[in-house]
Parts: structure tokens; C-alpha cells; sequence
């Protein structure tokens, strides 16, 4: 849906009425009137993003103080006399020897070749926030034992693997080691930092008159103890004690110790001396500078820090922050993290998605860092580290001998800073280093930044690339397995006018020939934004509507957004405000905001009976009008908030368990986007996977659906980014990932379009999307001699759908990407490290597409020594490893199989998949050199967990080797029955065989008829007519 506009001017919440004319009404405008007079008047429409709306490092007073630590002798210190090694994890306390502030490390060895780093406040004012529900279990432990020590490390070995970690006490560091080979180490440079929590700042005001008061309370204190009777007026008692030494010592100290000169001797005190210089937390008196604030918010150091040791500077924005018009209160003070990270070996470094940016992430000494902070940005910028929609805390590191990944599991805003010792030197400067021997190891460091909670990070040991995917994918969870409906094309704009519209849209591509399976619906559908709702003179009969895409096989998707109009006539509304739903403000009201709708509240989806009630609203009773083919879509879920800072959440909101906003604000979007698709779920009783696609995200958000680039404009870069943002999402576990099909903004002309549909069809989420401003761009709008361009290329995703369906099998099954760069499976390749014009879908096609405006060719990279790759429309052999200069028309898709591979299709393309699954199979076999191939098919009823619970689907493998293809089940534990057939085999790379002879369990060999061109080396094998469940082989004689 549209990007918001950027943030107004005002800081609290907003009726829904402010600053708009009465002309704003609903009821006597139209829907476009509403939308462009109340928001483009309102908000200020805008055409590009407005970088001073989104904040730099240096205006995060956060990063900027964590920034300002500079490599070094880091000030920490693990004290090994506390350490402690119990069945499951190794503590030790760290010591900061300014502050003597103490924390405490724990240090785990997992399984699977990983290592869990925590680090914490040994005694917290208040609990730090740890995030919940990310990891789908707690990470089964390997045992560490200790296997040296001297006076300043300990040597630890881990059970599981050759690894072992050294401790070094001072200054603090962990070094991870395989055998002698150092992997990785931890805060090498020394920019461990941790800001403790502290007392609750008091105004400077307010310590000097508290400061005062107590002097003067000690002073009455003492000449109290003074007063005495006189003996002869006395009863006889012994009078008390006058003041002597000690008494004078503590008065002189009560004055010292708040910085007051001068001593005591029992005669007339000259007045002291007190010059206070009013300064960030700290305060000179009689030329000396100490610390006004010591963690009891009081002027003076005589009062002890919970921990002794030298007290601290407050730095601007510790403990209140300003951004434009917004003030972040911060009651609890400064609580950021950081740490730094070594990766000697390591020169190339891809992940912490969301960025428009190139795939291999760059350095960013001397500018930006990468920020995960989820974000609506208008109109976003590419090739720069702007936080945008989504935040996946998680980096890989490749070299051509080691794969390591870093999972940093923080919920709250992130700075990523990347070095290297490489970073600027030339091609020939690094052939010099190698032709003179140099010594120098590249090294890739890399610096995490955290708002708030606490450091948690999983060291991902590989050593391959499919092993640190396993490795995410046993803590985070794999892609969910989507409904096969959802990997067909996708039709949507903002918006369908009425059901009319809809239906007309539905008819028109089966009137033109063009398959789908989905038209989408945006925010206008809804009854004045009311989410749950219909607009009753627009969609009066939504259940009909529904039954008449379902006749044809199709699904409706509606947006459900998580902002509620605040509206007393509304039952959302009233529902969540009396159950003390909504996120609160940080004097306890419930938040509003502005955003869609006008006024708007914010469940608090942190809270689980938050996320049970609306899984509830889905159940066809609450949610009227809706039917088992109708899907969701969660948008503004970073969350957005028009007048907020940032166009989002005020940082000091509060949430479920007393948390503040700045804890759990990247985590917001993955409980939308986790509440929806439980209600998808629970609607059915537990039998159907839902379909819900979210724009915020974190780690995790695999488990419950598709995400997408967002908010992208109609031109050539849009186009271009649109695969290494999607790669970057598929390397941390998002497989399920497109962008808008013609871009959302602008209107793209036919040739882009055309572009747009090819680049779409071999991407996993393939939707065409639309701005309400833009022209209507259904397919059959274009001038006629696109039409087949475009039909061509929806049918080249129909046709693969088996192939698609496959891959999110096994995405789902083991955690691997769908969409891949060249690197993962050539990991030697330097050539490929940085490729991101051309991608991977599984191991078997390579995919180029065209991306540049008046392309009559592109240079295609086709890796591999001794590989050969198959032009999927000529079946021309090429061979690698070689750059291809292929020459294109508007109507090619460049696209190469491997040799070595299978890959099925139906090639039978109807109106929609649910069309299609019971169609025969054809089978493209592809040779490698050695005249060998294999590959997979997963089959189902395509939309129920009955392949989970009742073991109901099929794994077929099918492989060829000497001259025979063998069809055999790859999971026994899988049982169903289909009518699919194989009708056909393409086998590339072949001799002309004498016969080819099928052969069956139980029946007598049969002959089939073939085909073979001798000038491409393809042989086709007719209707072989078995079905695919059953075990057969082909023969070539």
C-alpha cells in the first residue's frame, strides 16, 4: 500500500479532525478526495523521501555516544575468580575498571557448530529486555570444558567440534579457534559498551536545593549532638560528650565531600567558596571537576554509586532526547549496547536486511552505518544504509575457505558499522601485497550498536554456507511452507474501486488468456478504514464477490492494518480500549496516532491476549463478509505513525510487562504479522496454512508468510535493486520475498513494464502493485503487441510452478534459500561474490534478467569449471566458467539450467494453479558433462498442514546415470494419492538412443517413442504415462 507522508508537526495525538477543512468529511467527499485532501493537505505531499525526517547516527544520541568509542584497550576486564562452569554454560563477571560497574557473561556452546554469547548487568536496576519468541525452542547446549589456564585466559573446548575459546581476562576478548585457526574474535578492538543503568536523573535545580538541604540537615545533626545540660542543672547524670575529633572530622567532611572548601575549628567559618559550572553532569567546585550525576541523581560524589568507582558524564540526549518536535522522555536513562566483532579471512559480508543497497555490504568508516531501525520510509532512496520497512539483525561473513554468521538478537534500534583492512586499496595494490609476500591477513570487522536490552548474540561457525543456513534455521525456524495458490501472480492496486471493479478485473484475464490466482484489495475496501470491515456502498455483498473468484478458482486478499480508528461507534475500537488493549503513553493513556484512518489507537501486540484477540477477529463470525478463500495482507506494521517521530512510535510508549517502545519496536511488525496468520489458521480449525504478507519484519518472520521491498517507484534502479534486496532477505531466512511488479509510484512505460513482469516471474512473490495516483496498468491496458510479452512471461512462472513448490519444500524442510547468489554454490568463485544482476532459484536455473533500458544484449556469468549450462528456450550448451554475451529482444528472459539437473513443469497453463495440480508432469533433464543429472518433486493437496500431521505428500526423486532415469520416493514417510502423470521427458544433452524402454514394479517393459534433434542434443521422451507416486526407470538403449 502507499507509503505514508512524511511526519507533521505534531507531537501528541491528533484528532481526527485537526488542521483539516470540514471539506475532509467522508460523507461528502469521494474516496480519492478523502485520501488526497485530508492527507496531501494535512501530512504535505511530498515526491521523494525526506532524509531530515529519518535520523542520522550523529542525531542518535545512542550511536553517537557508542560511535564516539574509539579502538583501543578496552576498559573491561573478566575477573576469573568468579567464574563458574555449570552443565550448560560458563559465567564470569566483567568488570569496567572507570566505572567498576560489574557484569556478568555467559558463554554457551551450542550444537550444531554454535557458540551463544549473552552479557548483561550483574545487579540491573530493573530487568533489561531480553526478546522473546524469536527462537522457536532454547538451542540444545554442547558441554565446554577447560582445558588450560594461566594468570589472564582460560582455554575453553567445546564438546561438539574441533573449537575451542580462549578467555582473556585483561582486557577482556574471546577468541574463537578451530584447531590453531583463529575464526573470529570478540571485542579485539576493544569497543565493548555497556551503559549501565542508573538512578532517575533529577533537574540541576533540584540536586543543588537537595544537595543544600542535606548539608544543612547533617550540620543540624551534629550541633544537636552538641547541646548538653550543665552539670548543676542536670539530675545528677553525667553530662554528654562534647565534640572532639571525630565529630569535627565528619562536619569538615560533610562539607568536603560536597565540594565545599575550607575546615572546621569551632570559630567563624569564612564563607566557602562554591562555583557551580552548568555543564552536561558535571559540576566544578573550587577548580576541581566532579560528577553531578553519580547514579543517585544527587550534586554530589559523597553519596555512593551503587558501584564505586569513577563517576560518569551524562552526554546530551542520555537522558532526554530531541528530534525535530519530538521529546523521547527516557525515564531509565541511557541503556545502550555495543560490541565489535574480528573476522580475520573475511573480505565479503551480505545480510542485516532491510537496505536498498548492493548485495555484498560496504564499508562504512567515514559515513553511515547500516541501520536496522523498521521504518515507512516515502519513497526510498537506493545504494544507501537507511533503515527501511524491515530488520533482520543477522550477517554472514563468506570466504573462499570458511562461511560464519553473527546473530546480534536485539529488538531494539541497531547501528551496524563495517571495516576492513582491506577497504581501499586497488586491485593492484592487492596483487602487490601478494606478489611481495604480504603478511597481512584481510580482516572484516564489524561493530553492533543497540539502543537497549541486552547483548545476545549466536556465533554461526558453518564452516560451509548450507551450514550456517542450518544453523539459523534450527534457532529462528524456516520459511513457512505458503499455499500453492500464493506462488502464482498476484493482481493489486490502491485501489479496486467496488465489487464491480473486482469482478471486472477477475473476467478480464480470462478474457485476454492470462493466468492468476489473487487480486488484492487496499485500504478503500474497508468501511471508512475500519479494518474488519466493508464499505457498505462499495462492497455491499462481499460474500458474493468471494464466491465468484472462488468459482474460477481464485483468492481475495484484503489489508488489515494495525492502526484502529478511534471511533466509539466502532466495536474494534471499543473492544480493545476496554480491555486495556491498545499501547499505552507514558503516563498511561492509550496511545493515538495519526495515520489512515485519522485518529488512531495501537494494539499492543507484545501482549499475547493481544494476539489472541485479534487471531479471534478472523473466525468468519467476527470478521463479516470474509470466506475461507479470502487472505490477509498487514501493512504500517514498522508500525507507522504520521505525526510520530520518524513516522513512527514515540520511543517512550508503553507496552505489555512494562517495556518501553524503544525495547521491542523491530519486534512490533513480527507479532502483527504472527497474530494474523495464528487467526488464518485458527479459522479453519487448524487444517489450512494461511497466506499473510507483512511489510515489517525480524528474525522469524519466516515462520508466518511473505514480505516484500515495499514502497518502490516506477523506474530502471527500482527494477535493478529489486534482486539483491531480495537475495539479502533470502540469505537470513525470508524466501518468501518480491517487490511491486511496474513499480508502486509513477507510472512505468511499456517497455519497463514488460521488464518489470520478467523480472517478477522468477522472483518467489510476484505481484503487480499500484499508487491510487497511478494509471490502471492491468496487463491488457498496454498496447497489443505486449500482450504476448507479458502472457509469455506469466506462463514461464506457471509453468514451474512444480519447481517453485519444490524449493519452498525444501526452504522449509532445511532452511535454505530459494533465491540464491552465485557465491552460495560456487563459494570459490571470487568472480561471484559480488554478482547481484543475476541470481539462482535452488541449484538448477540461473536467471539474468534484463534490466536496463533498450538492452539488444547483457553479459551473462556462468560459473562453474567443467559445468555446462543449458539455454532454457534454445537448449544451446554453453560451458563454464565464462561470461556469455547474450543477445535479447523484448521478449527474452535469459535463463540457463544446469547441467547436472531436473527441474519439472506443467506445461499446461490454465486460468489458475488450483487449474493446474492435478495436470501430467513434464521432466527437463539437463546432463552434466559426466551424463548425469538429479533433482526433486514435492507434492500435496497444496494448501492443507495434512503433509505435517498426516504425512500426506509425496517426495519423488528423480535421477539419470548411465543412460537411465530412475524415479524413487526420497521420504518413505510420505503417502499420497494423485492423478498426476508424467507425460513427458526432456532430456538435454543427449545421444540418439536405438529404443528407449520404460520399466514398472510388476508390469513388462514397454518401448516408447522418442524424438531427438541432433543440432541442440535434445531428446523427448513421449508420455511415458506413469504415475508420478510410483517407482519406474527409463531406459536409453
Amino acid at each position: 500500500m502507499a507509503a505514508s507522508f512524511p511526519a507533521s508537526t505534531h507531537t501528541g495525538p491528533t484528532s481526527p479532525g485537526a488542521g483539516c477543512s470540514s471539506s475532509c468529511s467522508e460523507r461528502l467527499m469521494s474516496w480519492t478526495g478523502l485520501v488526497l485532501a485530508c492527507l496531501g493537505v494535512c501530512l504535505g505531499l511530498t515526491l521523494a523521501v525526506d532524509r531530515s525526517n529519518f535520523k542520522t547516527c550523529e542525531e542518535s544520541s545512542f550511536c553517537k555516544r557508542q560511535r564516539n568509542i574509539q579502538p583501543g584497550l578496552s576498559p573491561y576486564r573478566a575477573l576469573l575468580d568468579s567464574l563458574q562452569l555449570g552443565p550448560d554454560a560458563l559465567t564470569v563477571h566483567l568488570i569496567n575498571e572507570v566505572t567498576k560497574v560489574l557484569l556478568v557473561l555467559e558463554l554457551q556452546g551450542l550444537q550444531k557448530n554454535m557458540t551463544r554469547i549473552r552479557i548483561d548487568e550483574l545487579e540491573p536496576r530493573r530487568p533489561r529486555y531480553r526478546v522473546p519468541d524469536v527462537l522457536v525452542a532454547d538451542p540444545p547446549t554442547a558441554r565446554l570444558s577447560v582445558s588450560g589456564r594461566d594468570d589472564n585466559s582460560v582455554e575453553l573446548t567445546v564438546a561438539e567440534g574441533p573449537y575451542k575459546i580462549i578467555l582473556t581476562a585483561r582486557p577482556f576478548r574471546l577468541d574463537l579457534l578451530e584447531d590453531r585457526s583463529l575464526l573470529l574474535s570478540v571485542n579485539a578492538r576493544g569497543l565493548l559498551g555497556f551503559e549501565h543503568q542508573r538512578a532517575p536523573r533529577v533537574s540541576f535545580s533540584d540536586k543543588v536545593s537537595l544537595t543544600l538541604g542535606s548539608i544543612w540537615d547533617k550540620i543540624k545533626n551534629i550541633f544537636s549532638r552538641q547541646e548538653s545540660k550543665d552539670p548543676a542543672e542536670g539530675d545528677g547524670a553525667q553530662p554528654e560528650e562534647t565534640p572532639g575529633d571525630g565529630d569535627k572530622a565528619s562536619v569538615r567532611g560533610a562539607w568536603l565531600e560536597h565540594g565545599w572548601l575550607g575546615g572546621w575549628s569551632g570559630k567563624a567559618h569564612r564563607k566557602p567558596e562554591l562555583r557551580l559550572a552548568v555543564r552536561e553532569g558535571t559540576a566544578k567546585t573550587g577548580g576541581k571537576e566532579r560528577a553531578v550525576c553519580d547514579g543517585q541523581g544527587l550534586l554530589s560524589a559523597s553519596q555512593p554509586e551503587e558501584t564505586p568507582g569513577k563517576t560518569e558524564r551524562d552526554e546530551p540526549g542520555a537522558w532526554e532526547e530531541t528530534f525535530k518536535t519530538h521529546s523521547d522522555s527516557k525515564p531509565y536513562g541511557p541503556t545502550s549496547v555495543g560490541l565489535d566483532f574480528s573476522l580475520p579471512g573475511m573480505e565479503h559480508v551480505y545480510g542485516i536486511p532491510e537496505h536498498a543497497d548492493s548485495l555484498r555490504l560496504k564499508v562504512t568508516e567515514g559515513g553511515e552505518p547500516y541501520r536496522l531501525y523498521n521504518l515507512d520510509v516515502f519513497q526510498y532512496e537506493l545504494y544507501n544504509p537507511m533503515a527501511l520497512y524491515g530488520s533482520v539483525p543477522v550477517l554472514l561473513a563468506h570466504s573462499p575457505h570458511r562461511d560464519l554468521g553473527i546473530f546480534w538478537l536485539n529488538a531494539a534500534e541497531t547501528w551496524v558499522d563495517i571495516s576492513s583492512n582491506t577497504a581501499g586499496k586497488t586491485l593492484f595494490g592487492k596483487m602487490l601485497d601478494y606478489l611481495q609476500g604480504s603478511g597481512e591477513t584481510p580482516q572484516t570487522d564489524v561493530r553492533w550498536m543497540s539502543e537497549s536490552g541486552i547483548i545476545d548474540v549466536f556465533l554461526l561457525l558453518g564452516p560451509s554456507v548450507s551450514d550456517v543456513f542450518r544453523q539459523y534455521a534450527s534457532l529462528t525456524g524456516t520459511q513457512a511452507l505458503p499455499p500453492l495458490f500464493s506462488l502464482g501472480y498476484h493482481q493489486s492496486r490502491w485501489n479496486y474501486r467496488d465489487e464491480a471493479d473486482v469482478l471486472a478485473v477477475n473476467q478480464g484475464f480470462d478474457d485476454y488468456n492470462l493466468p492468476c490466482d489473487v487480486i488484492w484489495l487496499d485500504i478503500e475496501h474497508a468501511d471508512g478504514k475500519r479494518y474488519f470491515t466493508w464499505d457498505p456502498s462499495r462492497f455491499p455483498q462481499p460474500l458474493t464477490m468471494l464466491e465468484k473468484l472462488a468459482s474460477k478458482k481464485r483468492k481475495l486478499v484484503a489489508i488489515v492494518d494495525p492502526h484502529i480508528k478511534v471511533d466509539s461507534g466502532y466495536r474494534v475500537h471499543e473492544e480493545l480500549q476496554s480491555q486495556g488493549l491498545y499501547v499505552k503513553t507514558r503516563d498511561g493513556s492509550d496511545y493515538e496516532g495519526w495515520c489512515w484512518p485519522g485518529a488512531a489507537g495501537y494494539p499492543d501486540f507484545t501482549n499475547p491476549r493481544m494476539r489472541a484477540w485479534w487471531a479471534n477477529m478472523f473466525n468468519f463470525d467476527d470478521y463479516k463478509g470474509s470466506a475461507p478463500n479470502l487472505y490477509v495482507w498487514n501493512d504500517m506494521n514498522e508500525p507507522s505513525v504520521f505525526n510520530g517521530p520518524e513516522v513512527t512510535m514515540l520511543k517512550d510508549a508503553q507496552h505489555y510487562g512494562g517495556w518501553e517502545h524503544r525495547d521491542v519496536h523491530n519486534i512490533y511488525g513480527f507479532y502483527v504479522h504472527m497474530a494474523t496468520a495464528d487467526g488464518l489458521v485458527q479459522r479453519s480449525g487448524g487444517v489450512e496454512r494461511p497466506f499473510v504478507l507483512s511489510r515489517a519484519f525480524f528474525a522469524g518472520s519466516q515462520r508466518y508468510g511473505a514480505v516484500w521491498t515495499g514502497d518502490n517507484t516506477a523506474d530502471w534502479d527500482h527494477l535493478k535493486i529489486s534482486i539483491p534486496m531480495c537475495l539479502s532477505l533470502g540469505l537470513v531466512g525470508l524466501s518468501f520475498c518480491g517487490a511491486d511488479v511496474g513499480g508502486f509510484f509513477k507510472n512505468p512505460e511499456p517497455e519497463l513494464l514488460v521488464r518489470w513482469y520478467q523480472m517478477g516471474a522468477y522472483q518467489p512473490f510476484f505481484r503487480a502493485h499500484a499508487h491510487l495516483d497511478t494509471g490502471r496498468r492491468e496487463p491488457w491496458l498496454l498496447p497489443s503487441q505486449y500482450h504476448d510479452m507479458i502472457r509469455d512471461a506469466l506462463g514461464q512462472r506457471y509453468a514451474l510452478l512444480p519447481f517453485w513448490y519444490t524449493l519452498f519444500y525444501q526452504a522449509h524442510r532445511e532452511g535454505f534459500p530459494v533465491m540464491r547468489p552465485l557465491w552460495v554454490h560456487y563459494p570459490q568463485d571470487v568472480s561471484t561474490f559480488s554478482i547481484d544482476d543475476q541470481f539462482l532459484l535452488g541449484d538448477s536455473l540461473l536467471v539474468h534478467p534484463v534490466s536496463d533500458a533498450g538492452a539488444h544484449g547483457v553479459q551473462v556469468y556462468l560459473p562453474g569449471q567443467g559445468e555446462v549450462w543449458y539455454d532454457v528456450q534454445s537448449y544451446q550448451k554453453h560451458h563454464g566458467p565464462q561470461t556469455l554475451y547474450l543477445p535479447v529482444t523484448l521478449s527474452s528472459i535469459p535463463v540457463f539450467q544446469r547441467g547436472g539437473t531436473i527441474v519439472p513443469r506443467w506445461m499446461r497453463v490454465r486460468r489458475a494453479s488450483d487449474c493446474m495440480k492435478d495436470d501430467p508432469i513434464t521432466l527437463f533433464v539437463a546432463l552434466s558433462p559426466q551424463g548425469t543429472a538429479e533433482g526433486e518433486l514435492f507434492l500435496d493437496d497444496g494448501h492443507t498442514f495434512n503433509y505435517q500431521t498426516r504425512h500426506e505428500f509425496l517426495l519423488r526423486r528423480f535421477s539419470f546415470s548411465g543412460n537411465a532415469l530412475v524415479s524413487s520416493s526420497a521420504d518413505p514417510k510420505g503417502h499420497f494419492e494423485t492423478p498426476v502423470w508424467i507425460e513427458r521427458v526432456v532430456i538435454m544433452g543427449a545421444g540418439k538412443p536405438a529404443a528407449v524402454v520404460l520399466q514398472t514394479k510388476g508390469s513388462p517393459e514397454s518401448r516408447l517413442s522418442f524424438q531427438h534433434d541432433p543440432e541442440t542434443s535434445v531428446l523427448i521422451v513421449r508420455k511415458p504415462g506413469v504415475n508420478v507416486a510410483s517407482d519406474w526407470s527409463i531406459h536409453l538403449r
